[in-house]
């Protein structure tokens, strides 16, 4: 299981979350030059000590092989694959907000941060493939495209971004039955845990008709009864893992006009994940109405 993988996708998001050119943007015609060098600096710095320790938190136990790849597309209903789209989008995404704060055109930063959001994510892919524990996955690099390219196809048919991926979690019984796997702790469980972890597509609707701006469609996507990564383990054990979707609402908090940078950022933040709403889930065992999911 690739739990180190949603550690440092979600260590990484966190960081970009917390730099301030992720929530501000000027429209001045020049290259803001110091600008450029504190976010390269401050990325670089940041991007080199969380993979130095990546290396020796997952793979200082684990021996070298010949760089090989392994076939994960089959585990975990796919959830996990949907985090590594999340990934890609939001790094793509937050790279070209910095350069657009530092004055790049934007174009350019879009390009540039598309092509960031696919490469940032490479090397745990390679650091997988020569270790014997893992091995790379193929499916994981075509997730990081696709949620680059979800970024890029936006920015270059409608020079803005109106469809949003967006991530939530609650707790579950089944880390309980596999601790060490699933997670011990809430802050585990939310990394290792899929059948807690849902992951959303937000429209924002008043940039396609007349629409409240800070209320947004949402779908969803979500999986139970995964004990193990495999149908065939999970029937073994007497689970029965199935898929669910969802049909919901997203409240936009940029929508909420402000004058205060801090909140403007606060907003931006919280923006990565979908605030609790209700919800219609619709699954093998039918239809079920969630008063306030999350």
């Amino acid at each position: 299981m690739k739990v180190r993988n949603s550690v440092l996708i979600f260590l990484l998001l966190a960081i970009l979350g917390a730099n301030p050119a992720y929530a501000q943007q000027t429209d001045s015609l020049h290259v803001n030059k110091k600008r450029l060098t504190k976010v390269v600096v401050f990325s670089a710095a940041a991007y080199t000590g969380t993979l130095i320790g990546l290396s020796e938190l997952w793979y200082k136990d684990s021996d070298r092989q010949s760089f090989r790849f392994f076939n994960d597309n089959a585990e975990w209903k796919q959830v996990d694959k949907l985090g590594h789209f999340y990934a890609g989008f939001y790094f793509s995404y937050g790279t070209s907000k910095a350069l657009r704060w530092s004055n790049v055109q934007q174009r350019k930063a879009d390009l540039i941060g598309a092509a960031t959001g696919f490469l940032v994510l490479a090397p745990i892919e390679i650091f997988d493939g020569f270790s014997d524990a893992y091995g790379a996955s193929a499916g994981d690099l075509v997730a990081n495209a696709t949620g680059s390219m979800l970024f890029l196809g936006q920015s270059l048919l409608w020079k803005e971004i109106r469809i949003y991926p967006k991530f939530s979690f609650h707790p579950t019984d089944y880390a309980d039955l596999r601790p060490n796997t699933l997670g011990d702790s809430f802050s585990s469980q939310l990394l290792k845990d899929y059948n807690g972890q849902t992951y959303w597509i937000c429209f924002d609707m008043d940039k396609f008709i007349k629409f409240p701006e800070w209320l947004n469609l949402a779908v969803g996507y979500g999986a139970q009864g995964m004990v193990y990564a495999r149908d065939s383990q999970n029937n073994e054990a007497g689970f029965s893992a199935y898929r669910q979707y969802y049909l919901s609402v997203d409240f936009d908090l940029t929508g909420i006009r402000t004058r205060s940078k801090v909140l403007k950022t606060l907003f931006k933040v919280v923006s990565l994940i979908k605030l609790p709403a209700p919800a219609m889930e619709l699954s093998k065992k039918g239809m079920k109405f969630h008063p306030a999911y999350f």
